[in-house]
């Protein structure tokens, strides 16, 4: 008999399927074993009744532990109480492995010990259901780009230049070269928009923040699409329209798991066009008359965030920063030398900024000044500053955090949550 997957129980009632996976739980009352089975796509109860299964099977059953391997034969029957509404009813059962002393018990356990555990932990409820949350999002923000004529564009782990400044670069030893641990795609992404017209980067980057936030973490997942002729109102337009498309997916398909994580669903079910689009100089003013002390030249900070973001009860826009507090690429406004072309989008619920992007400067000889006015080095940008040489033009882009907006996503207090090993400044393990 093949194996069928609990995921498509639904298709088989009335059916004896094949289920191999592990015992999640389970108690016994004498002559019949509820068996809670997982097998990595859902979650079922076996009941396994004595004298209707082989006796060498009820008495397997009745060696099972928590995490114990097992391949069960049984018939798909609908159970209204159950939480799939489905229950299986064992007709045979075979222990693959008995495990013995599994660290993850009953009882409530620290943070630092699950994350010690984290290889473990994973297979749980709560941790796996942001998990699938985390792998449907991935899949919607591919599926957006993909079916908007984006070309997946691939930009190299390996670095000889920083993106994001130099001061959190993870350096290594490059064959002789000191080379550095991608901060961003966002430089190569921009010479594949003046290749394809639109592109998008999504790969690993790398921070050396020196943050113990909720909010940080020294390895994440960026996606980052470039735009030619992309302007600042148009980039907010694609940020809006690509995350309104991902929520709604999420909402779709991810149901069961949001219900898993006590997700208040009605924060999700607002978010549709238009956000808000605020200026840093009416931010500044939120800030002030909200009492928050905040000089203008400043960035934000999280209590910042939190106070801009009770205001509005979806994502947001904070456009026009101050140049100095923004990457040497981002474009000048025309209009206003202080400021530039640059946009955060800004989730609620205390989640902050989950993108930031803006327009690119495309003038040359500014962005040569902004290379040296930030003490780096002019001969590692040489390939950067061919874009405007030949053939430049307005464009734009941004950066989306997936761990910043599944947390959001799933109302998960802290980030480490949201990707299955997290790497922090106290993290290296598993």
């Amino acid at each position: 008999m093949e194996q069928t997957y609990i995921s498509d129980l639904g298709g088989h009632v009335g059916q004896e399927v094949l289920i191999k996976g592990w015992c999640y739980n389970k108690r016994s009352s004498g002559k019949i074993h509820f068996l809670q089975l997982r097998d990595g796509t859902g979650f079922i109860q076996g009941v396994a009744v004595k004298g209707e299964v082989p006796e060498k099977a009820f008495e397997d059953a009745d060696r099972l532990t928590i995490e114990s391997s097992v391949i069960v034969k049984g018939s798909v029957r609908v159970d209204k109480r159950a939480p799939s509404g489905l229950e299986l009813s064992v007709t045979d059962l075979e222990v693959v492995q008995i495990t013995e002393d599994y660290p993850i018990g009953k009882k409530e356990h620290g943070v630092g010990f699950l994350m010690e555990m984290r290889h473990l932990a994973i297979r749980h409820k709560k941790p796996g259901a942001v998990l699938r949350v985390r792998s449907e999002a991935i899949q919607a923000v591919r599926d957006y780009f993909y079916n908007n004529g984006y070309v997946l564009f691939d930009a190299p782990i390996f670095t000889p230049n920083a993106c994001e400044g130099t001061s959190t670069l993870f350096s290594v030893d490059y064959f002789g070269q000191q080379a550095y641990l991608s901060q961003s795609g966002q430089l190569y992404g921009e010479a594949g928009a003046m290749a394809f017209g639109k592109v998008v980067v999504f790969g690993p980057s790398f921070r050396a923040e020196k943050s113990k936030t909720r909010r940080h973490l020294t390895e994440y997942w960026h996606v980052e699409p470039e735009v030619a002729y992309l302007d600042l109102d148009a980039n907010m337009k694609l940020q809006e329209d690509m995350l309104c498309y991902v929520v709604a997916r999420i909402l779709e398909k991810c149901r069961e798991e949001l219900k898993e994580l006590e997700r208040d669903l009605s924060m999700l079910d607002v978010v549709k066009p238009p956000f808000a689009r605020v200026s840093y100089d009416e931010a500044v003013k939120i800030l002030k008359e909200a009492g928050q002390e905040f000089e203008w030249g400043g960035d934000f900070g999280a209590p910042d965030e939190t106070v801009l973001a009770s205001k509005y009860d979806r994502p947001f826009f904070v456009h026009h920063f101050p140049k100095e507090i923004k990457a040497f690429y981002m474009a000048p406004d025309p209009e206003d030398d202080r400021v530039s072309l640059s946009v955060d989008c800004l989730a609620p619920e205390g989640y902050g900024e989950i993108i930031g992007g803006g327009q690119r400067a495309e003038d040359y000889d500014y962005l040569v000044a902004k290379i040296n006015e930030n003490n780096l080095k002019l001969e590692d940008y040489s390939w950067y500053l061919d874009l405007r040489k030949y053939g430049t033009v307005p464009h734009g882009g941004f950066g989306l955090g997936i761990e910043r907006l599944v947390a959001w996503l799933c109302g998960t207090h802290h980030i480490r949550e949201t990707i299955p090993f997290p790497r922090t400044i106290d993290r290296l393990s598993p």
